[in-house]
């Protein structure tokens, strides 16, 4: 069955697509075999021995490969790697967020909307949330965030409740194996409570919950959220904020205009928040 997969596939692919030229009158459909090894890095025979049965435990690494070279999309490599009975690997796609995935938060003007990686990298973000995280330099990923960055405590008003969920959420997310999570948690341990919470290895996904903030340009203000898993880019994620109506929807719709209010400040003006002038009807 591996080696029909990748014959079909094979023939669903022309040498524009992969950037091979085409001066000859072809007896096959799409690309050669010895094409589809060169695109993928192995040798002709191996490749020849994968299709016809001969080759039953190709490596995950292969299968990538054969994946890239065969213009596979997120399903179909999935499947190539139930085929081969081999667990496809996290991190398969780049942290690049799509085009199609950044108009769409784009799109969402009034609610804060970004995507993470699987070790809470920030990818991408709308305007308002640009606008909700500006506190934090850089917002860049969660848990650093969260552990390293001063304004996190007064940004969280429950921050022992943050710093928990999101240590747990980094491990139900993050590969154990990864270089580049070793590499955090050498730098977030730095901090004990992270050090602390890290070494109970408690781990808890993230779909939906409401998060508490204060910010500094209006104050109190609490957001539902949900999160959903980005099927063409594995390991990311999309989570979308959302105000219930009444004051905290019009301390979100205050936020949407608040950076471009203090921008248009003069430079040495003293700022006062926005919450504090806001009419009784955008906060009680």
């Amino acid at each position: 069955m591996l080696g029909d997969f990748l014959k079909a596939h094979r023939a669903r692919v022309s040498p524009e697509d992969a950037g091979l030229p085409s001066h000859t009158q072809r007896k096959v459909k799409g690309l050669r075999r010895e094409e589809v090894a060169v695109l993928a890095g192995v040798s002709a025979d191996y490749y020849a021995r994968l299709e016809q049965g001969r080759e039953t435990n190709p490596s995950a690494q292969v299968l990538d490969a054969l994946s890239r070279a065969l213009r596979l999309d997120t399903d179909a490599r999935a499947h190539l790697h139930r085929l081969a009975g081999v667990a496809a690997e996290e991190g398969y796609a780049p942290d690049v967020v799509s085009p199609e995935l950044r108009r769409l938060i784009s799109g969402m003007p009034d609610m804060p909307a970004f995507v993470m990686n699987s070790v809470l990298d920030i990818l991408a973000t709308n305007a308002l949330a640009d606008a909700l995280y500006e506190p934090f330099t850089p917002a860049d990923n969660a848990v650093r965030m969260a552990f390293l960055d001063p304004a996190a405590q007064s940004f969280y008003p429950r921050w022992h409740w943050i710093a928990q969920t999101t240590v747990a959420h980094l491990r139900q997310t993050a590969d154990p194996n990864s270089p580049r999570l070793r590499r955090m948690v050498e730098e977030l341990s730095r901090n004990t409570v992270f050090k602390q919470l890290w070494e109970q290895h408690e781990v808890r996904g993230k779909t939906q919950d409401a998060k508490e903030f204060v910010h500094p340009a209006v104050g109190p203000i609490e957001l539902n959220y949900h999160s959903f898993d980005v099927r063409d880019a594995p390991g990311q994620f999309l989570v979308i904020y959302q105000a219930e109506p009444g004051p905290n929807a019009d301390a979100l719709k205050l936020l949407a205009t608040s950076r471009a209010t203090r921008a248009a400040a003069s430079p040495g003006t003293t700022h006062v928040p926005l919450w504090l002038t806001a009419t009784a009807t955008s906060r009680p």
